[in-house]
């Protein structure tokens, strides 16, 4: 993954993908420190803006406009993306602490993770509101919402708590869309719109200008406010104000004041009262001056600010300069957040409020200036983000120059490769005092032993199926890497019908000092001991070095009945062939190397490439699969022509019927190729020309080389379609008949129908 000879010597991690973070990204991006591994944990790849999400949910904006893309951000800002979700941390061990991975180890730790509506302090509201925080999970909320009030047979009545700006905005731009779509359908009512407010008035901490304002624009929209009115609990039919009163309805949506979540102050991070991490001037955590916050995660004891879109912008700048000083051993700077903001608050239609201290303003220009303002903030994080940068050679700064030093006098001076690269034993030896991998009664020396080999028992009449595969890390997060070369390595096995047995792994980690070099082999080595020990085979040894990119190889091996063994040959004419994952991680990932993907792509195609083989392979055999192979570096047709060729058959392959991951007919249309391709492309001479146009770039997709792609099987027609459901039902959406085997040679395309 583009990785360079400069030994790893310090770690930044970045939990969150807030608005002070994105800072970050970009300011390492332009200028980078060598010797530091990034490294931004997130569980949303796209990072909505917060001044767009009411437009956004008016429909003025479309996800890609009101979305900060994380994974190019990321790869920007020569950061790993690790699409994850942080439960804890271990500050003794300075770890960070995940549900279902690995631990991460920092020398540096930013924190900008957002907040949440206290909903926990009111009964019902957790069970039954939508909360508006976190914004990246509302999106999809807000579609479920739509939904429901379209279907709804009479009115629907819609409810939000908290009249704050976000609960004003959230309340009208909902409205303007439903009124919107609703006018499409014939006889349908408008929802109700209720606004519980717990102080006297809404918009309680603007002037009494905006409220007035607002107070007015409410009253002709015709949104039932209703004033010091604190809602005490939630139930399915409605919500109970604080007299007592009950409000019946179909949707409560929840915008109240902010809570944190509980893992900071669980750490022992000090908090406020409310939880959320304190900080001094230079945004460090009062306890551990390591650990730096910012945005509504942070409260500045100094400097007291309510929780606002506006601050976490502006501590942007600042905190990426401070978290660079703390890397260098530099005194960081103080930072004085600005007491007055301009406040642009919409209406749901293109109309907006402005405010600063005792004046307002509204009007349709108003809210072109919003939207003004918020594009461009928008294009500083992608579209004006430089296409390619050019840096100096790499320099290590004073404060990483002095642990470079130590490093290399600790190595003997130069980096040799007299010794084959090896990791040192201490490195190996903690990393494999760590790894659990499968017991088996029929290994009788593997990874615990100090042998020079392995040595296992073959059973009697089976026959030893073994496959290797080695390539440099497709994704830069090690543990989902090691996981996906597993998966791809153990298809050989599935597709040639044997049950993996055992494995041998050959790792490949970057320079860096010896425990970021364990760091970086143990979250490969569990990620790939992960995969095996679900196939029920055992990491039984290996070798590891050290170098300039990450890798891994694995030699597995399996066992099968003679007569169980899938060959490429044995398909009939009139076979179906069945597909069981979509196309496309060859371009989708050349297009990621260039920064040209979408981060929601790249997720979807990783989750393509972890989903395993093996419950596939079983289905194929029980629907009675006479052929079998998987589809890898060769593409789809020189896979298929190696199945067609032992028997000197052809096939018709139904173009439109290829699975395609969401993507990369984008990818592979604008160029963005794998540079496997056009070795591919040499299998063209085999095709037979579709009688129409079916797509140049469909048609590209046929030779992309995939990574842990899906397999290709030649099934008896009367047994094609219970197959196919079959393999929906167990786990692989994108299966598909993509076409049929014929009796003379050659691959002729169809445009669709196999």
């Amino acid at each position: 993954m583009n990785g360079a000879a400069t030994p790893v010597l310090k770690d930044l991690v970045l939990v969150g993908g807030g608005h002070s973070h994105v800072f970050v990204l970009k300011a390492f991006g332009m200028t980078p420190l060598p010797g530091v591994r990034i490294t931004l944990v997130c569980r949303d790849v796209h990072t909505p803006y917060s001044g767009m999400l009411p437009g956004l949910i008016a429909g003025h904006y479309d996800f890609d406009e009101a979305h900060i893309d994380l994974q190019k951000l990321a790869r920007f800002g020569g950061a790993r993306f690790f699409h994850d979700e942080v439960v804890g941390l271990d500050l003794d061990k300075r770890e960070v602490r995940f549900r279902s991975r690995p631990p991460l180890g920092y020398d540096v730790l930013s924190i900008d993770i957002g907040s949440n509506p206290a909903r926990n302090e009111v009964p019902g509201a957790e069970r039954y509101a939508t909360a508006v925080k976190p914004i990246g999970r509302l999106v999809a909320k807000w579609e479920a919402v739509i939904a429901r009030t379209l279907e709804a047979k009479g009115a629907w009545r819609i409810g939000v708590v908290g009249a704050g700006a976000a609960g004003v905005e959230v309340t009208l731009a909902m409205q303007y869309r439903l009124r919107e779509l609703l006018r499409a359908v014939p006889g349908a009512a408008d929802p109700e719109f209720h606004l519980f407010s717990s102080s006297p008035d809404v918009l309680p901490s603007h002037n009494r200008w905006v409220r007035s304002k607002f107070g007015r624009i409410l009253e002709e929209r015709g949104v039932r406010v209703h004033p010091a009115s604190r809602v005490t609990s939630v139930t399915a039919e409605g919500v109970v104000d604080q007299g007592g009163g009950f409000h019946p309805l179909d949707e409560v949506l929840w915008t109240t004041q902010a809570a944190a979540q509980s893992w900071p102050a669980e750490a022992g991070l000090q908090v406020d009262e409310r939880g959320f991490i304190q900080v001094d001037d230079t945004l460090q955590s009062l306890s551990h001056p390591n650990v730096l916050a910012a945005g509504d995660v942070a409260t500045m004891v100094n400097h007291p600010r309510e929780k606002a879109g506006v601050f976490a912008v502006r501590q942007g700048p600042p905190l990426a300069e401070n978290v660079r000083r703390l890397l260098l051993g530099r005194r960081p700077e103080r930072f004085r957040p600005q007491k007055r903001f301009l406040s642009l608050v919409s209406t749901g239609d293109k109309y907006a409020v402005a405010s600063r201290s005792f004046w307002a303003l509204e009007g349709g220009w108003v809210w072109n200036w919003k939207d003004s303002i918020d594009r461009k903030f928008m294009a500083k994080f992608g579209e004006e983000l430089p296409k390619t940068m050019e840096h100096p050679p790499a320099t290590l700064h004073t404060g990483l120059a002095d642990d470079a030093s130590r490093h290399l006098l600790s190595a003997g001076g130069m980096r040799c490769a007299g010794c084959g690269s090896k990791l040192g034993s201490g490195v190996l030896e903690k990393v494999l005092a760590k790894i659990e991998p499968l017991e088996r009664d029929d290994v009788l020396v593997g990874l615990r032993g100090a042998d020079d080999a392995a040595v296992w028992r073959v059973p009697c009449g089976k026959v030893a199926v073994q496959s290797v595969d080695f390539f440099g890390a497709i994704v830069n997060d090690p543990y989902v890497f090691g996981k996906i070369a597993a998966e791809h390595a153990l298809s050989d096995l599935y597709a040639m019908g044997a049950e993996p047995q055992s494995a041998l792994a050959t790792a490949i980690v970057p320079y860096g000092l010896p425990p970021k070099e364990e760091q970086a082999l143990f979250h490969l080595l569990s990620g790939a001991n992960e995969v095996l020990r679900e196939a029920g085979a055992a990491l039984i040894g290996g070798h590891s070095t050290e170098g300039t990119d990450l890798a891994l190889g694995l030699t597995v091996n399996g066992f099968s009945d003679p007569e169980d063994v899938w060959r490429k040959g044995g398909a009939q004419p009139g076979d179906r062939l069945i597909l069981t994952k979509a196309l496309g991680t060859g371009t989708l990932f050349a297009a990621e190397m260039a920064r040209q993907a979408k981060g929601r792509w790249i997720a979807g195609a990783i989750a393509s490439m972890l989903r395993s083989n093996r419950a596939a392979a079983g289905v194929l055999r029980d629907h009675g699969a006479r052929s079998c192979t998987d589809v890898t570096g060769f593409g789809l047709l020189g896979h298929l022509l190696g199945l067609l060729r032992a028997d000197d058959l052809g096939a018709d392959l139904a173009l439109e019927d290829l699975p395609i991951l969401d993507g990369a007919l984008e990818t592979a249309a604008a160029g963005l190729l794998s540079t496997l391709h056009p070795e591919n492309l040499r299998a063209e001479q085999a095709l037979v020309p579709a009688a129409g146009d079916p797509g140049a770039a469909l048609r590209l997709l046929l030779f992309d080389p995939q990574t842990s792609g899906g397999l290709l099987a030649a099934v008896p027609p009367d047994r094609a379609l219970a197959c196919l459901t079959e393999l929906h039902e167990k786990g692989y959406p994108d299966a598909a008949v993509i076409g049929t085997v014929q009796p003379t040679g050659g691959v002729r395309l169809t445009a669709t129908g196999a």
